[in-house]
């Protein structure tokens, strides 16, 4: 994709083709730093997402047809695009999403080993032989579903994007992607390392549009065999039934309110310099951000105490600014929506030990701790996808894991204690698609990752998100 001086050239890919803004509704493009307006995205309209829909369909017939280390090769090659453009990638991703040039920089790293691990797991997709009598045959193999339509959200624009690019394409479907229109520059820059790794055209298409239209119009179409959402729990309700007139199928990452139970035997300072990063990480905006802090009675104080002052000492700024560790949130709505949620808590009963407001130009929140909120507390139950840490104190292991599996939601949970019975037993009882005991390391290439619950169904990473993209089908020959 060519670039205008620091700013992407911003396009569609339909066909093999890239596709600017003549003759198309755009729409406006902020940088969350200053809140200032820096480009237009092209919107796509009816006769783009129906040729994009023809282009899918021919291009599954070719690469199905593709040999799986072909396959790999073009994989591959994408992903060594990803590391030598990672420079370019990260500073558009910091841009227009906000977060710190370090984070950026991981993020595109993460996207490429995607690919790698993907262009060699395509390889295992195995079927099975069945027992039968001499001189019959009845065989299990595995294909590719079928054409794709993939729509990612902004928090990570690109790892999410790869997240369902690499494993789609590695099992031989072609997909409609539609990033967020939030971020239009570094998921085009993206994109491009597998236009310009060889990926044949019609094989992956790349569209921005209004989001209800575009997913409307994608998910009825016949030419559509699957769906992958991830993002709210509402929009993936949404698009779960319009999925259910045409039976497809469908991967769902709705999102959560992850718990963190810390107990009292846990290396206290240890743990808090391990939470506090975590929790402002890309500004709180992670699906599985560590949001709900409960803390044993003995270590409630001293665990408050280390964390406000942690929290307050946070650089908060710029995310090119080498000395910043949190940067603004994404969009304009974010600051609205987590002072409401820190004003109701507060509102009834809550203590604001750090932070609590939003700050001076841009759409910057400060770092964040509620103590003692109530369970009523709308915070509580709403996942607040910014910098807010809310904590209460439990009595024993019993009331924690109760408060851990209080909501309908269940994709990630933490636990910090260095009891090996306990951690077994958090393990297995509480309801969440991942858990991570003294450990934030649950997102990698070759772990699944999903929740449970109104959290979603299905998997993306590892093996099983390989299969996510592949049918199933026995050949009896007698």
């Amino acid at each position: 994709m060519p670039a205008t001086g620091y700013y992407a050239d911003l396009r569609l890919h339909i066909d093999g083709a890239w596709a600017a803004g003549e003759g198309r509704d755009t729409g406006p493009v902020f940088d969350p730093a200053t809140g200032a307006e820096i480009a237009a995205v092209p919107l796509a309209n009816a006769a783009d997402l129906d040729a994009a829909l023809e282009a899918a369909e021919r291009g599954f017939k070719l690469w199905r047809a593709t040999d799986v280390e072909a396959r790999g090769t073009i994989l591959r090659r994408a992903a060594q695009l990803m590391r030598e453009r990672t420079e370019a990638i990260a500073a558009l991703l910091t841009r227009e999403q906000g977060k710190v040039i370090a984070e950026a920089r991981a993020e595109v790293a993460g996207s490429a080993q995607l690919f790698d691990w993907y262009a060699e797991e395509a390889k295992r997709a195995y079927g099975r032989v069945l027992v039968r009598p001499t001189g019959q045959r009845s065989i299990v193999i595995r294909q590719p579903v079928g054409p794709v339509a993939a729509l990612s959200p902004w928090n990570f624009p690109v790892y999410l994007l790869a997240k369902k690019l690499a494993p789609a394409l590695a099992a031989g479907c072609s997909v409609i992607a539609k990033p967020p229109e939030e971020t239009p520059g570094c998921t085009g820059a993206f994109f491009a390392c597998l236009i310009d790794a060889g990926l044949p055209a019609g094989v992956a298409q790349l569209v921005f549009g209004v989001p209800d239209h575009v997913s409307r119009h994608l998910i009825a179409s016949p030419v559509i065999r699957k769906v992958s959402f991830t993002g709210s729990v509402p929009v993936g309700k949404h698009l779960l039934k319009l999925a259910a007139d045409g039976v497809k199928r469908t991967t769902m990452e709705l999102g959560g309110h992850a718990p963190v139970l810390i107990f009292a035997d846990c290396d206290l300072e240890k743990t808090l310099d391990m939470v506090v990063p975590q929790k402002f990480r890309n500004a709180g905006q992670v699906c599985v951000s560590p949001t709900r802090f409960y803390v044993e009675e003995a270590v409630y104080k001293p665990f408050l105490r280390g964390f406000a002052e942690r929290a307050a000492k946070l650089p908060v700024g710029d995310g090119f600014d080498p000395a910043t560790r949190m940067g603004p949130l994404a969009n304009r709505r974010r600051p609205d929506a987590i002072e409401a949620l820190v004003s109701d808590a507060t509102a009834n009963g809550a203590r604001t030990l750090a932070g609590g407001e939003r700050m001076a130009d841009g759409y910057f929140f400060q770092p964040t701790l509620l103590a003692d909120v109530p369970v009523d507390a709308d915070i509580m139950s709403n996942e607040p996808f910014g910098p807010v840490a809310v904590t209460r104190s439990f009595a024993d292991m019993d009331e924690a894991i109760e408060q851990a599996n209080r909501l309908p939601y269940g994709l990630a949970a933490f636990a910090f204690t260095e009891n090996g019975r306990r951690a077994n037993m958090l393990g297995d009882a509480i309801e969440a698609g991942m858990v991570g005991i003294n450990s934030f390391a649950i997102s990698v290439a070759d772990a699944p990752f999903g929740g449970v619950k109104q959290s979603g169904f299905g998997s993306e990473g590892g093996s099983e998100g390989l299969d996510s993209y592949l049918v199933t089908k026995a050949i009896h020959q007698a």
